[in-house]
């Protein structure tokens, strides 16, 4: 799409801005940001997408940015909608992303600190010899036949427990425990089906890691025990997604939505925005090859993370009991869900798009595993390979304001050629190592690509959703080791 003029953003209050009415806006884009990264997000068209995405049929109170929102296919990063299905509301590819489920896995272990740094070049080595990196990667475990894939699609985290990958408390403390229903590898094409073969148990490349961490400080304590965090323990962070798998469902249906719009005679601003009604056929079609994509991701963090243990035990010469490693939480952020939510006094079931968003649902929430009923639901905010990550909790004012929505990262303020041209003459590596944390990766292209200069300070980003009553900061975890595609 060509670059449109910025629209007019009005402040509400200072962590909220709105984009007022204007054309065939079906309602007000608003945008969660700070006077200073507001200036970052009008340094791109991410703007003008928040305004794209208020056209959309069915489309219910607002068009939500979250403030690491950038620029991104049809919807932008950091973009968050609901439509009603039951006044022609639609599903857009655009508004889950390439990525489908792209999200992130907090583990946490009993080994002391200490030990874990002292071994740290070992433990990192080991991480990237179990848990297979870049572009293409693949033989995590075996090849699966198209029945196998199927069934990971059908069955998600339990089909990794199934084999022998997984505990029930690893499905229970696994949004939507791992497995969203509908899923029909009928509407998943074979090309998807090839792709996704070879590829469960890979972490695959681009902004995707697996970082070992300290916690460097917990501000809630009640919270942060809850969830078996502690001060000064170790973590480790999984982010990744659906894989070739998942990018070959966007792309196959952005061409069936393409068709279907002239079909239902919906006109959009952006080709990129292609949708269909969620009650078309096109919809729940693709509403249930996105459901396989979704669950494929699941199966695919709970195998890295069975693979993860094996790599901590070699590196750290210690038996499972005394390894203890534990879930905290897996969160999705590039995902199209049903949820109920309240709308103008009445509770409607909605079509939820996030995008580069995480759910943040308040303590007592249904959704919320049994365990964490009392706290809420843990928040998991990564940083970039060298700066903080954060873990959070969601609070009642998500659900009345953002659809129980958050903010997912740190989000770009660099494009990827951009940040290869900075680093040029440039050892990021050296300067990892200077902040006491290792990394390995395929080489400088990727880490220059994902170089902590590329993107928002994500401490910014994590205050504005705590300044907004959004979310709250529970502790922050700092990187040690990372391993990256």
């Amino acid at each position: 799409m060509p670059p449109g003029p910025t629209p007019e953003v009005c402040r509400v209050h200072d962590t909220l801005w709105e984009i007022p009415r204007t054309g065939g806006m079906r309602v007000p884009g608003r945008i969660y940001a700070d006077e200073k990264l507001m200036r970052a997000i009008r340094g791109d068209q991410a703007l003008v997408q928040v305004a794209n995405v208020a056209h959309l049929p069915g489309i219910v109170g607002y068009s939500i940015a979250m403030p690491d929102i950038h620029w991104g296919y049809g919807f932008p990063i950091g973009g968050v909608a609901a439509t009603d299905p039951e006044e022609g509301g639609v599903v857009s590819p655009g508004g889950v992303g390439y990525d489908i489920n792209c999200g992130v896995r907090l583990v946490t272990i009993d080994v002391p600190a200490c030990d874990v740094q002292s071994k740290i070049q070992s433990v990192v080595s080991r991480l990237y010899q179990h848990v297979p990196c870049g572009v293409g990667s693949e033989g995590a475990i075996w090849k699966l036949s198209k029945r196998e894939v199927d069934d990971v699609a059908r069955k998600g985290a339990r089909w990794a427990l199934e084999k022998g990958l997984g505990t029930r408390e690893d499905v229970e403390c696994t949004e939507e425990e791992g497995c969203i229903r509908g899923a029909d590898p009928e509407a998943v094409s074979e090309r998807a089906k090839e792709r996704g073969a070879t590829q469960v148990g890979t972490l695959g490349s681009g902004n995707h890691f697996l970082e070992v961490q300290v916690v460097e400080e917990v501000y809630l304590p009640e919270i942060a025990d809850a969830f078996g965090v502690r001060e000064g323990g170790i973590t480790l962070l999984i982010h990744c997604g659906s894989r070739g798998y998942g990018y070959q469902v966007c792309d196959d249906y952005i061409r069936v939505m393409n068709q279907a719009m002239a079909r239902h005679k919906i006109v959009v601003p952006d080709r990129q925005l292609c949708c269909a009604p969620v009650k078309s056929d096109e919809g729940r079609r693709y509403l249930a090859a996105m459901a396989c994509a979704a669950n494929y991701a699941w199966a695919n963090r709970q195998v890295i993370m069975r693979n993860t243990e094996k790599a901590l035990l070699e590196a750290l010469g210690v038996s499972p009991k005394e390894l203890n490693l534990r879930l905290v939480y897996d969160v999705c952020h590039n995902i199209c869900k049903f949820e109920t939510h309240r709308v103008n006094g009445a509770m409607k079931k909605l079509c939820i798009h996030r995008k580069g968003a995480t759910r943040a649902a308040p303590a007592a929430d249904a959704f919320i595993p049994e365990r964490y009923r009392a706290a809420g639901q843990p928040i998991l905010i990564p940083g970039t390979m060298g700066t903080f990550s954060f873990l959070c909790v969601g609070t009642p004012r998500a659900l009345d304001e953002t659809w129980g929505s958050t903010c997912h990262g740190a989000g770009r303020v660099m494009s990827r050629g951009e940040a290869i041209r900075r680093g040029k003459g440039r050892s990021i590596v050296d300067e990892l190592k200077q902040k006491g944390i290792t990394i390995m990766a395929k080489g400088f292209r990727t880490i220059a690509e994902e170089m902590p200069d590329a993107y928002k300070d994500v401490a910014d980003v994590v205050s504005v959703m705590q300044q907004a009553g959004i979310t709250q900061t529970v502790a922050r975890l700092r990187p040690i080791g990372v391993i990256k595609g």
